[in-house]
């Protein structure tokens, strides 16, 4: 069946849903999407719906699905965000030549509307799972440049956490840091891989003003009005109605470079997994680079997190 190619709107978001319904029935990835949790990323201030998104239907429904994400900043190169999804049953060559061709060109003109003459880069995540896709970026030039890993731990029988060193006292998130809160994350990641600074708007949007953010259980260490440390966390209902298991995230984690090696970090995120117990929580998630600079992984064995699942990062220079 011939398909029809189309940029999406949101009145899209129900086929979206049951698209991304029908590939996680194969891929188990682990992710689950209401149509609010869609709803909120086609909104996002980085995606322009209208001219970097794209859909494959099959009649009336969604069967393929493109994005292209711009980045706050390019520096110095422009790190765009591409997102893809394809029903299974619609896996084959054409689609996947399309999907790529579409990245290639829509990605270029994304670029130069943002960043003209700046060098740019394509990057795609994929669940170490999807590998019809991963296949067809490879077959487009694409390589895997870098390893993310999910890590979990149960909170029933959460070990002894590391407590704060002395001096140091966790301060529960309130929006009036949420700016300095900002600060400090870009700060944090500055050196990390593929990251760049959010503005404002982007972090209101994707963080603290997301409709899964819970400032209840988010902490940060303070040096007067300055924000040196934090843990900040999410909730995603759709994921605990699709399982049945009530996970905290622990979406962003960091410290400024002045209090490194001095336990602080996994002391701020002990805290932050008791505060969680007692919420009722079943067990923390987080998500980490496996070649994080700052050595993440090992703080967050201190606290109890084991590794349970890979996502890949595709890269077209």
């Amino acid at each position: 069946m011939d398909l029809t190619w189309r940029p999406l709107t949101l009145d899209d978001v129900p086929a979206l849903t049951r698209l991304y319904a029908a590939a996680e029935e194969v891929d188990r990835t682990g992710d689950h999407f209401s149509e609010d949790d869609l709803r909120e990323e086609l909104r996002a201030p980085n995606v322009d719906l209208a001219r970097a998104t794209v859909g494959a239907w099959a009649g009336d429904r969604l069967v393929g699905y493109g994005l292209i994400r711009r980045r706050d900043a390019a520096n110095p190169v422009h790190m765009l965000r591409i997102q893809s999804v394809v029903d299974p049953a619609y896996r084959d060559d054409a689609v996947g030549a399309h999907l790529t061709g579409w990245f290639a060109r829509t990605s270029r003109e994304v670029h130069e509307r943002a960043f003209p003459g700046a060098p740019s880069e394509l990057h795609h995540g994929l669940h170490q799972n999807e590998r019809w896709m991963a296949g067809v970026l490879a077959g487009a030039g694409y390589t895997h440049r870098r390893t993310m890993v999910n890590m979990r731990v149960g909170l029933a029988d959460l070990p002894p956490q590391p407590p704060l060193p002395d001096g140091f006292e966790a301060v529960p998130f309130d929006f009036e840091y949420d700016l300095a809160a900002l600060d400090a994350r870009n700060d944090t990641f500055a050196g990390h891989w593929g990251s760049t600074v959010y503005q404002p708007e982007a972090w209101r949007h994707l963080v603290t003003g997301s409709k899964d953010f819970r400032p209840d259980l988010s902490f940060l260490v303070l040096d007067g009005d300055k924000v040196m440390a934090f843990v900040l966390s999410h909730f995603y209902a759709s994921e605990a109605e699709a399982t049945g298991v009530r996970e905290h995230n622990a979406t962003w984690v960091g410290t400024r470079a002045a209090l490194r090696g001095r336990g602080v970090a996994a002391g701020l995120l002990g805290h932050t997994l008791l505060a969680a117990k007692a919420a009722g929580f079943d067990r923390s998630a987080l998500n980490v680079d496996v070649d994080n600079a700052h050595r993440a992984l090992g703080v967050y064995e201190r606290c109890g997190y084991r590794v349970d699942d890979e996502w890949h990062v595709y890269v077209l220079s």
